[in-house]
């Protein structure tokens, strides 16, 4: 195991797991999780972290089915017993630490084609913590020989209890079917709301990049330079998930289903050697 790394800067404390699919493994505000979040060297499994990297997609494709440009790729069923691919490869693959200081990390990953996904890419993350956030970058940079669709994002998991207000704006919405792939969108103005009671598990679309949480005596302001969002929890849940991410749901296979252009939906098309950056930040202020 490479060794996990800590980030330090007034009450905020950061740990991270680059052999772990280069995720987070914990954020305190003192002994507060502002995330869900499990000490370093005791998390196991990437699922049950903080948050991880979505790259080079986020959420689902379909029945695990890639057509891109003409040709027909099988991915693999990696979230059995879910028959697609999800969240992309960034979460499964160790990441190496390029940087590393008492308050920033730079993790990078080198995609060579496989299996799970047939274009070779580059990765980096930049984890950057202040006194009052956590900064975080990540770019995608196609190092195939052929134009390649990519789609990038986060998955933190933001810790929930009874108290917890979500509050953001947005243009639509589109519903999950029982398959777990987007049906139909619908107009929406985002969220407002007690998530005591929350049941969902939607893309939402023309995101304004803000939103606003409060947990256990915080204010949390997320903020991204995105413009979709997946919000997923229960009642039964003590997390929420929050996740700012470029694409819609399914997006390319969706475009071919409704003939509309993968650009339109979110995914980017990168040129041989093109890269694709996107920034999200964590500001937490104690309430008064």
């Amino acid at each position: 195991m490479t060794s996990p790394l800590t980030l330090r800067s007034g009450n905020l404390r950061c740990e991270l797991r680059p052999d772990l699919g280069g995720c987070i493994a914990g954020l305190w505000f003192g002994a507060q999780q502002v995330l869900r979040s499990t000490p370093a060297t005791a998390l196991q499994d990437v699922r049950v972290c903080a948050s991880y990297p979505l790259i080079p997609y986020s959420n689902r494709i379909g029945q695990r089915w890639l057509r891109w440009d003409g040709q027909d790729y099988a991915l693999p069923q990696n979230f059995a017993p879910e028959p697609h691919a999800i969240h992309g490869v960034g979460w499964e693959r160790a990441w190496a630490v390029e940087e590393n200081s008492a308050t920033q990390a730079v993790l990078g990953y080198h995609h060579a084609a496989d299996a799970s996904w047939p274009f070779a890419f580059d990765s980096r993350q930049t984890l950057t913590l202040s006194a009052d956030a956590l900064e975080l970058q990540m770019s995608i940079t196609n190092c195939a020989s052929v134009a390649a669709p990519v789609g990038l994002g986060w998955h933190p998991y933001f810790a929930k209890s009874a108290a917890t207000q979500i509050r953001f704006s947005a243009a639509g919405r589109w519903d999950m079917g029982d398959d777990k792939l987007p049906t139909r969108r619908l107009a929406s103005t985002g969220l407002d709301t007690d998530c005591t009671i929350l049941d969902v598990d939607h893309c939402f679309d023309g995101w304004n990049g803000s939103l606003q949480l409060t947990e256990g005596g915080l204010r949390l302001q997320v903020t991204s330079d995105l413009d979709c969002l997946v919000v997923f929890t229960t009642p039964a849940r003590d997390s929420i998930a929050i996740e700012p991410v470029s694409h819609v749901n399914n997006a390319l296979a969706l475009a071919q289903q409704t003939g509309v252009t993968p650009e339109s939906l979110g995914l980017r098309v990168l040129q041989p050697g093109e890269t694709f950056a996107a920034r999200m930040r964590i500001q937490v202020e104690p309430l008064a």
